[in-house]
């Protein structure tokens, strides 16, 4: 026997108000989107918390988040959060055992029909929409009997094993996919991809005439005065520990191979105006992806600007970095054939005039990515309040440096290597969304009947 209810007809809206005191310790919770449920945040003295006037849970309850209960931010309370706080963005109710039972609502919350009441209860502007409770109780759904509905749990939890384990799988092969692609780099940078190609050219010319004739042209920029004098002298190089690189190869600090600079804040407040079309793209801390630049949500500055601040303009294959803020230490290639710009949170690194062809630059980007590479940018980040990278810091990077030639051997076999990668992860890809589909028809199945 089924019959239709509305949803307040078994979730009755709990407000648990209390004042919270300094010396006690709360539990906090967080409510994650895309059903993944409950889970402690922290546990605090009541002195650090701003919002005094509070609410506190209890176990089994259901919850849910106002702003993202459309994104799946819902679940039950686990018991030990039983009288944990929350703020009023959250609610909580009470579930009428008689009329549902709680393991089966659970299930049902995940399924397709339960999504879409989040969803039409949902109102406000795109990126600021909330539900509307009134709205949302008011939906109604067809429930079977108490008995039925714990038989159902049982059909389902049995029908479900099978997706559960092929997206344990999944992600199983989403960490291996991950781990081999650090080792592709890893191998890459400590000269192990190409040890045959190094067999079979012996008499390439070693990293230390290719430095040495950096050194000679950034040296006569600065004797030309057309460079200032770098910092590598304050700097003294640190041989990575572990790090083994073939005798041809030599490590050497990124200012003794490449120009860095950023664009300063006073002349970011004084000359730039971002606009949502215009002459010269910019490229800003979130265009800036592993390897390549994204072009998603560009801003633009005109031409004027530009070139009145030609320093920082981009117009030669060159590494960006992000420096400061969410994604720090990010890095890329620029290689683009008109001229862009940066914004006030990424730097560049370029080969110096006179040295753009000596240098391959998706090379030192890989370096840059690898496990070593990624350590040593995150061994200069300042641990302030705001972490950042100074250009100091950026400059001080040490490089494991190959022969110009094996560095373009390096980068081809990196990208046949990255290219086999992104084959398997496509298929990664395909097997989660075939996996949620299951999922969806096993809940569709079981709750929708």
């Amino acid at each position: 026997m089924i019959k239709e209810h509305k949803i307040s007809d078994f979730l009755i809206r709990i407000k648990n108000q209390i004042l919270i005191e300094d010396g006690t310790l709360y539990k906090r919770v967080t409510v994650s989107g895309n059903h993944k449920g409950v889970k402690q945040r922290d546990e605090i003295l009541g002195a650090t918390i701003g919002t005094k006037k509070q609410f506190t849970i209890k176990g089994e309850d259901f919850i849910l988040s106002k702003i993202d209960a459309r994104n799946g931010a819902f679940g039950i309370i686990p018991q030990e959060l039983d009288k944990a706080i929350i703020t009023g963005n959250f609610w909580t109710y009470s579930v009428d055992t008689n009329i549902v039972d709680t393991e089966w609502f659970f299930y049902f919350t995940h399924s397709y029909n339960f999504i879409q009441i989040c969803i039409e209860s949902s109102t406000g502007s795109t990126h600021r929409k909330y539900l509307d409770e009134k709205t949302f109780l008011n939906h109604k759904i067809i429930l079977p009997k108490i008995e039925d509905q714990k038989e159902m749990v049982k059909a389902f939890k049995s029908s479900s094993e099978i997706s559960k384990k092929l997206i344990q799988e999944i992600d199983s092969q989403k960490h291996l996919l991950s781990l081999l692609k650090q080792a592709i780099l890893q191998e890459a940078i400590q000269g192990k991809l190409t040890a045959d190609w190094r067999k079979q050219n012996p008499n390439t010319e070693p990293a230390y005439e290719l430095l040495k004739r950096i050194k000679a042209e950034k040296a006569q920029l600065i004797k030309d005065k057309k460079l200032k004098k770098g910092n590598t002298t304050k700097h003294p190089l640190n041989l990575i520990e572990d790090v083994l690189i073939p005798e041809s190869w030599e490590w050497c600090k990124a200012d003794e191979i490449l120009f860095t600079t950023k664009l300063a804040g006073f002349e970011y407040s004084k000359h730039i105006s971002f606009q949502s079309y215009g002459d010269i793209p910019v490229i800003r801390a979130q265009n800036v992806r592993p390897i390549n630049i994204t072009k998603n949500n560009l801003l633009y500055i005109d031409k004027e600007t530009s070139f009145l601040l030609n320093r920082c303009a981009l117009v030669k294959e060159c590494l960006l970095v992000t420096f400061i803020g969410a994604g720090i230490g990010d890095v890329a290639t620029f290689n683009e054939k008109t001229r862009w710009h940066l914004a006030p949170n990424v730097a560049k690194m370029e080969p110096f005039v006179g040295c753009e062809d000596i240098l391959e630059i998706k090379y030192l980007n890989y370096f840059l990515l690898s496990p070593v590479g990624r350590n040593e940018i995150f061994k200069h980040i300042k641990a302030t309040a705001q972490p950042s990278l100074s250009m100091t810091t950026i400059r001080d990077i040490d490089f494991p440096l190959p022969p110009l030639s094996e560095q373009k051997e390096i980068v081809k076999k990196v990208e046949q290597l990255i290219a086999h990668c992104q084959n398997l992860e496509q298929e990664i890809k395909m097997s989660e969304a075939n996996a949620q589909v299951l999922m969806q028809a096993v809940l569709k199945e079981a709750f929708e009947g």
